[in-house]
Formats: C-alpha cells, structure tokens, sequence
C-alpha cells in the first residue's frame, strides 16, 4: 500500500499537480477550467441538438433553469414551464437541463429525451443536452449556480429534478426555488412582472 501512494504521489508531482485538500477531488469535471467563470454569461453549453450557445444571447432577459428528468413524479411540471413559456415568453426564457442525478430518473439520450418532451408536452423551450448538476462530476454551469464564491450569495445545488434558478437581465442570479414550487407559482410569476 505504501508503495502504491508513493507511486501516485512521485506521479502527481511529476506533472506538477497536487491536491490541496481532499474536497479540491469535488471539482473534478471533463469540462472544468480552473479560471472559473466570474459571469454567468460566459458559459457555452450544447443544445439538446449539439448546437452549442453562446450565453451572451440571453444578455437583457429574465430567465428560469431548470434541471428536468423525464420519469419523475415532478415531470408533469413540463407541462407548467411550456405555458410559462408561452404565455409570458416575452418577459422570460424557461432553459431545460436534463440531468440524471436523482434516482436514474433520466435514462434517456438527448434524442430520446427530446422526443419525450416534443411528444409528450409540447415543448418549445430551450433545452440543452444532458449534463450533471450535483456530485464530482457536476458541470460547471451548476458550479456558479450553486457555489456563493461564483455567484455572490447562493450554495443551495439541486436537492431534486425539477429545482429552479431565476436570473435577472443583468445575468445575476436572484432566486433559488426546491422542486416543490410549481413554475406557475406568484413568486415566479411576480418576478417576471407577470
């Protein structure tokens, strides 16, 4: 045993990386860059397509992230977030996250999972393609969503599918709401001004 963790200790500083603290193995995804992103709006993320977005796009509106699943007791709320959409689209944009954080809930690929959602709710909203919003292999998308440091106040991650995340015009994030509040709920809609 001793010789194994002399071997990856003489490896790590032989590549010149060290961990500093047993918590620094949580930061680990394929996508992380260590600079971080500072704004909200230097994110790129691929559509459910493959088409990635630029997030500069959404600079000047409202906006409300959801990470989804397609097999939870929470999927129905598809069908709110579409009217949301629909309703009040000029005010705000619903972005779907499709995650299978939480109970294997989203098994699916990204063509199965937009086939559900075009099938089963009619849905128009942005969707992006299925990342992780919880654990070490979090995306970095839900890093500045959940971390204080990155996005001046808030460290609530997801607890379940279906969590939202309100985002003002100026790419701030402002309010975090569990899974339990419906998307047509008046503190939702009282943000938007609807």
């Amino acid at each position: 045993m001793k010789t194994i963790l002399l071997t990856l200790s003489v490896l790590l500083l032989a590549c010149g990386k060290t961990l500093e603290r047993p918590s620094d193995l949580a930061n680990f995804h394929p996508d992380y860059d260590q600079t971080m992103e500072s704004s909200f709006y230097n994110f790129k993320l691929k559509d459910i397509n493959g088409t990635e977005v630029d997030f500069n796009s959404f600079k000047g509106k409202k906006l409300l992230l959801v990470n989804v699943a397609s097999k939870c007791g929470y999927t129905k709320q598809y069908a709110q977030l579409q009217e949301l959409y629909a309703t009040h689209g000029d005010k705000i944009v619903v972005l779907g996250f499709p995650a299978n954080n939480f109970g294997g809930q989203e098994p699916g690929s990204n063509e199965e999972i937009k086939d559900f959602c075009s099938t089963e709710y009619g849905v128009t909203f942005p969707m992006f393609e299925k990342i992780s919003v919880k654990g070490f292999d979090k995306h970095p998308l839900y890093r500045w969503l959940s971390d204080a440091s990155q996005n001046g106040w808030n460290n609530e991650e997801p607890s379940w599918n279906f969590c939202k995340y309100f985002i003002n015009e100026q790419g701030e994030l402002v309010k975090f709401f569990p899974s339990s509040v419906n998307p047509l709920d008046e503190q939702i809609l009282s943000l938007i001004g609807a």
